[in-house]
C-alpha cells in the first residue's frame, strides 16, 4: 500500500500519520539524501561525473569491469530510478538508446542551504 501526500506549499501531510513534514526545495532534500546514502549510487554518480551521457550497458559495464560489482542490469536500472527521482540524473533518448547525464543543481541548492562561514569572521571592535 502505497502512502498518500497531500502537498501544500512547502508542506506536506502524511495521511498514514497525520503528520507534517517541513519540505526543503518541494521534498528535494529528503529524495537527494536517500539517493546519496547508498554506496552503490555514489559509484554510479562517479562513473557519471569521469563520463557523462551514458546508457545502461556502458554504465553496467564499468561498474562490473572497473569496480567489480556483481549487480545486475535491473539492478543498476534501480538504482538510476532513485538518483533520477532525487534529481541527480538526467535522461535523454535518442532513437532506441537512453543516456543518462550528471545534473549537480541539486548538490548546489544543499551547498547554499548551509554556506559555510566567513573563517575571518566579523571584524571586533575592542573598547
Amino acid at each position: 500500500m502505497a502512502r498518500k501526500v497531500r502537498t501544500h506549499g512547502q508542506a506536506s501531510e502524511d495521511t498514514w500519520t497525520g503528520k507534517w513534514r517541513v519540505a526543503y526545495a518541494g521534498g528535494v532534500a529528503d529524495d537527494l539524501f536517500k539517493a546519496l546514502a547508498d554506496p552503490t549510487r555514489r559509484t554510479i554518480l562517479d562513473e557519471l561525473t569521469e563520463k557523462s551521457g551514458q546508457t545502461l550497458f556502458e554504465i553496467c559495464s564499468r561498474l562490473s569491469m572497473k569496480h567489480r560489482l556483481g549487480i545486475s542490469r535491473q539492478g543498476v536500472s534501480q538504482h538510476l530510478a532513485v538518483l533520477e527521482a532525487a534529481g541527480l540524473v538526467q535522461t535523454r533518448r535518442e532513437g532506441r538508446y537512453k543516456y543518462h547525464d550528471l545534473n549537480t543543481a541539486p548538490l548546489r541548492q544543499i551547498t547554499e542551504r548551509w554556506p559555510v562561514p566567513d573563517p575571518s569572521g566579523p571584524e571586533k571592535s575592542t573598547p
